[in-house]
């Protein structure tokens, strides 16, 4: 058993994949480190691997490199070799039937259709994991969902992406201090709710006549 928490993001490896849509949960973990002055650079077990600490706590962050459908081919041997338990696992990735700028988070379960999800579900033999899911949101129109998955953020879809990245994070932190319920309560939803709500335009009375 570790006081070592493991924190995995899902994409797939490769300039050409950077910034699409499927890549939502390498970026999360990216900027997750980054915020807290974390640095990828070796590869253990398939993945590119940052360690230190946050909120107090030991962590791993990793990045599967063996494409995304199967990433519990990296995710269970890190598990193995750090004697890290699920409770102290959470994946973050994409979700299509999510809409884009909502948290979808869970402490156990299925996929839910996630293809690396389930790699990771049925390499470590249990669904007890914890997951953050960051919506992208359903093609347009008769738009093939694998191309979809693959093209980049772009315009007003971007911001909302990184929107819905840094609700990711603040998630994580709070699971890391307070653990998983208290992290589904305060950030399950659209990240509107996190935006500071416009002041009510003061009401004006209407004129009375002067008699």
């Amino acid at each position: 058993m570790t006081d070592l928490y493991l924190i995995v993001g899902l994409g797939n490896p490769g300039s050409r994949y950077e910034n699409t849509r499927h890549n939502i949960g390498f970026r999360a973990v990216e900027r997750l480190a980054a915020k807290h002055g974390l640095t990828f650079g070796k590869i253990e077990h398939k993945a590119q691997v940052a360690s230190g600490t946050i909120a107090g706590q030991r962590v791993l962050l990793a990045k599967p490199q063996t494409f995304m459908n199967v990433s519990g081919d990296s995710v269970a041997p890190i598990a193995h070799f750090y004697k890290i338990p699920p409770d102290r696992i959470l994946i973050t990735a994409d979700d299509l039937d999510i809409p884009l700028g909502t948290l979808r988070i869970r402490k156990e379960g299925s996929s839910g259709g996630q293809n690396g999800l389930k790699h990771i579900l049925q390499r470590l033999g249990t669904q007890e994991v914890a997951r953050v899911r960051l919506g992208i949101g359903r093609p347009p129109g008769r738009m093939d969902p694998a191309d979809y998955v693959l093209a980049p953020f772009k315009g007003d879809d971007e911001i909302l992406a990184v929107e819905v990245i840094d609700r990711a994070i603040l998630a994580i932190e709070l699971w890391l201090t307070d653990g998983i319920d208290l992290a589904m309560s305060r950030y399950n939803g659209p990240v509107e709710s996190l935006r500071p709500q416009k002041p009510a335009k003061p009401v004006t009375a209407a004129p009375t006549e002067e008699s």
